[in-house]
């Protein structure tokens, strides 16, 4: 009984030293994971960002054609008034504005492109990561199997040899 125990505790160390050696496929995968949702804060992040400039933008839109509407009526005013001088003044300052206001437009514009493009990515990498995870939950499911396994087969075996002995 004692050489036939010692040949299978010599054969599961040896097997239990190779699967040491070997990479975990589990640590790899929850590295993996860990990775993709850091990536995620940052692109959630991102985009909160895009978001926020996406507003700013939108209320400089807003106060420029205010602005802009403000110097028409102004000069307006002067020409009513008979101060060209303050109507040339008043209408490049109108100029000013609504050249501010279509540079800010294509800024928006790009930004809302931009935005776009990370929702899509967020979606993407959203689906990879339940992909990961799925995949992390199948590798523990094979792994406790495989250990049942050799469990059994070691139980199984310690049998035949004390059935043999006897």
């Amino acid at each position: 009984m004692g050489v036939f125990s010692r040949l299978s505790d010599i054969i599961n160390s040896n097997i239990n030293a190779m699967l040491d050696k070997a990479e975990d496929p589990e640590k790899i995968a929850r590295l993996i994971i860990q990775e993709m949702e850091d990536c995620l804060v940052e692109v959630r992040s991102a985009a909160a960002r895009s978001m926020a400039d996406k507003k700013e933008y939108e209320r400089d839109i807003v106060a420029l054609e205010a602005s802009r509407v403000d110097w028409a009526a102004k000069a307006e005013l002067a020409v009513e008034k008979g101060r060209e001088d303050l109507a040339r003044g008043a209408l490049a300052a109108k100029q000013r504005a609504d050249r501010e206001t279509e540079t800010r437009r294509q800024a928006l514009k790009a930004i809302e492109e931009i935005s776009y493009k990370r929702q899509d990515d967020l979606e993407k990498l959203q689906a990879k990561l339940d992909e990961a995870k799925t995949k992390l939950r199948a590798l523990i499911v094979r792994r406790e199997a495989a250990e049942h396994r050799i469990q059994m087969r070691s139980r199984i075996e310690v049998n035949k040899v004390d059935e043999a002995m006897r």
